[in-house]
């Protein structure tokens, strides 16, 4: 009888250790629906190398950390390339959704505005949110308004009631160089003129 119990034990025992060696080679394989995607896999911390196309994403729950084995970097993480391994490293602000490099954002999450690689509740002061875009521009200050040029109407100076005329303001340099968003730099109103030309028609330039 306890010769009996003695083999079962045995038996038990090489089962166990067969199914822990098989799992190890599967795990190491990449074969296990944890490990796709992986070269070398652990048992309680996941994927540990991937596949040179693939990037290693690495995440913690409480004390534990997990890897995992992506094609994509997910949401508020950029993916770096390097010649042993490719890492998806998180953005460094919380508040950004997309970003280019750990300090410079592409994206910001609800509720926050872009502007320069930074996410912020509200646009900084002296630039204003692009239509339709959750974007802070700058502002331009434009110079100021030229003198209003003469009332003209088809070319002519005279010879009709009502004519048109204009007058603009420019805008620095820097402002332009840098797609600032500017308000109305040409205004137009409408002005009374001669009805009769003296001496004939005349024609602007």
């Amino acid at each position: 009888m306890l010769w009996i119990i003695f083999m079962l034990l045995l038996f038990i025992s090489s089962m166990e250790m067969l199914t822990q060696n098989r799992w190890k080679k599967q795990a190491s394989a990449g074969l296990l629906e944890n490990c796709t995607g992986c070269v070398l896999c652990s048992e309680d911390n996941g994927c540990i190398t991937c596949h040179h196309r693939l990037f290693l994403l690495i995440w913690r729950d409480g004390i534990r950390q997990y890897g995992m084995c992506v094609h994509t970097c997910p949401p508020g993480y950029f993916g770096v390339r390097g010649l042993e391994v490719n890492r998806c490293t998180k953005c460094r602000s919380p508040s950004c959704e997309s970003c280019f490099s750990r300090d410079f954002c592409m994206k910001c999450k609800d509720k926050f505005y872009l502007h320069k690689g930074q996410c912020f509740r509200q646009c900084p002061p002296n630039t204003a949110v692009q239509p339709g875009t959750r974007e802070c521009q700058e502002m331009c200050e434009p110079g100021p308004w030229s003198k209003w040029s003469a009332c003209t109407h088809e070319g002519r100076t005279c010879g009709c009631k009502w004519g048109v005329e204009t007058r603009v303001r420019e805008v620095p340099g820097t402002a332009q160089e840098e797609g600032a968003a500017c308000p109305t730099l040409l205004e137009t109103r409408k002005c009374r003129m001669r009805k009769h030309c003296p001496g004939g028609e005349h024609h602007t330039a």
